[in-house]
């Protein structure tokens, strides 16, 4: 079949090379946005008279025409073609005649796939927006459910101190409001038009690119042309956004594994969210939340593959560059498939504070409240340190925890330890104690939740 960029070549090419060229099967999704611009492209052209107002209505009919049959079933997508721009103009002119041949005026594919690309981009970025807040919210939620449940905060992945199981939640909170501001970020540099850069030096006719930008709702516009054509900094700094998201997803779900299994109880999945074993009976397997956390390495491969395949590359654009839809795509639907997953997940998530507080008082992670009590009593933090790892010892040897250890040992080890001790150790109330601001303490989650409720709102 002979190409619409037939010309100083016949147009006809092998058909492995065709094979290996096409880019439709993964590029048909931009179908809606090739268009948008295309549509905001013919009413410019016909603002700027490079083609009669009747031209322009006869395309922008075509084309609204065109995406109509393909919403309703009617229009399938010729695999045959070369990408989803050919297709469209293809069916364009196939249905208008000679006016459908004008579209293409003052534009090239370079700059028109950038613009799909962009608008695609900026649509999914809005979706990802979204699901993050219901993340979020969904964990906030859990957190406010689980308020006032105490378990052991782990550093090395070791019993550490004493904190609220929602003081954890949120944390993840944080991280999610945060990768939030990221894509917002980043949105602002998606939705630029590269419009009009043509195919990397601009155009002989007087067009109007901020108008056309204008249609699309984009408020800026590439100010050099060869790097309108040639830039993909915004579908890198989209799949780092999504990188930094994933981690995050995968780092919250590793604790989930952690905490379902019958070393932790902390927590129990709901069955939605889980599966069985084909020959162990007894097995019930997170598999959900390890699936997120290994999809992981998917979202980082997509980075590094975009990375790679731009680092070589000359100014403008080169065909190495259509290798940025399928890492950017697969990465898009890799991170909203995970939090499609995560949101119900966390949502019918339930805590096990029982088991909880039972790990905090056997952790000992109340040793440095013990040293708080004596340095408060007097002595220098070094001896206080030193006299509360000789309690956790005498603990460890004869069996109690720091709360049951007889007040004479605690005398043989101090004399300045007295029956206010037990008070001052209480799980709960060490965590009532921790009063700085963004600690584990009551007061302080509140705050924390309030926060995030009104960041999301």
């Amino acid at each position: 079949m002979a190409k619409m960029w037939q010309g100083v070549t016949d147009g006809v090419t092998a058909k492995i090379a065709d094979d290996f060229n096409s880019s439709i099967a993964f590029d048909q999704r931009m179908f809606r946005e090739d268009i948008e611009g295309s549509v905001a492209h013919a009413k410019m052209l016909s603002k700027q008279g490079i083609i009669s107002p009747s031209d322009a209505e006869a395309i922008i009919c075509g084309l609204t025409d065109i995406l109509k049959d393909h919403q309703s079933g009617s229009l399938a997508i010729d695999p045959d073609c070369e990408d989803i721009h050919m297709f469209v103009e293809q069916v364009l002119t196939e249905r208008i005649g000679e006016a459908g041949k004008k579209l293409h005026t003052a534009r090239s594919r370079n700059d028109q796939v950038a613009l799909d690309l962009r608008l695609y981009l900026r649509k999914k970025t809005d979706g990802l927006i979204e699901l993050v807040k219901k993340a979020a919210g969904a964990v906030c939620d859990k957190a406010e459910e689980y308020r006032d449940a105490v378990m052991p905060g782990y550093t090395h992945l070791q019993r550490a101190q004493p904190i609220l199981f929602s003081h954890q939640l949120l944390a993840y909170c944080m991280m999610f409001l945060r990768d939030i501001d990221r894509l917002r970020d980043c949105r602002k540099r998606i939705n630029v038009s590269p419009i009009g850069s043509c195919a990397l030096a601009g155009t002989t006719y007087s067009t109007d690119r901020k108008f056309e930008a204008e249609l699309l709702n984009m408020p800026e516009i590439c100010r050099n042309s060869i790097d309108g054509v040639s830039d993909r900094d915004f579908a890198l700094e989209l799949l780092g956004c999504l990188s930094i998201l994933q981690m995050h997803l995968s780092r919250f779900c590793e604790e989930l594994i952690l905490w379902s299994s019958w070393e932790f109880r902390f927590i129990a999945l709901s069955d939605g969210f889980t599966t069985g074993s084909s020959i162990m009976p007894q097995k019930k397997n997170p598999d959900m939340a390890e699936l997120i956390r290994g999809k992981t390495g998917r979202v980082y491969g997509d980075l590094t593959s975009l990375l790679t395949a731009l680092k070589g590359l000359p100014l403008a654009y080169n065909k190495d560059m259509q290798e940025d839809k399928e890492a950017i795509f697969d990465a898009v639907d890799t991170v909203e498939n995970c939090l499609g997953v995560f949101i119900p997940m966390i949502s019918e998530l339930k805590a096990m504070p029982e088991n909880m507080l039972k790990a905090a008082q056997t952790g000992f992670i109340n040793a440095t409240d013990f040293a708080d009590y004596l340095v408060r009593k007097g002595l220098p933090f070094r001896s206080a340190y030193k006299i509360a790892g000789q309690a956790v010892a005498r603990c460890q040897s004869g069996g109690f925890t720091l709360e049951t250890l007889p007040l004479a040992e605690y005398k043989s080890l101090c004399d300045l330890v007295d029956e206010d001790v037990y008070a001052e150790i209480d799980l709960m109330n060490c965590v009532k104690k921790r009063i700085s601001e963004g600690g584990t303490g009551p007061e302080s989650v509140a705050a924390q939740i309030e926060y995030v409720r009104g960041a999301l709102e």
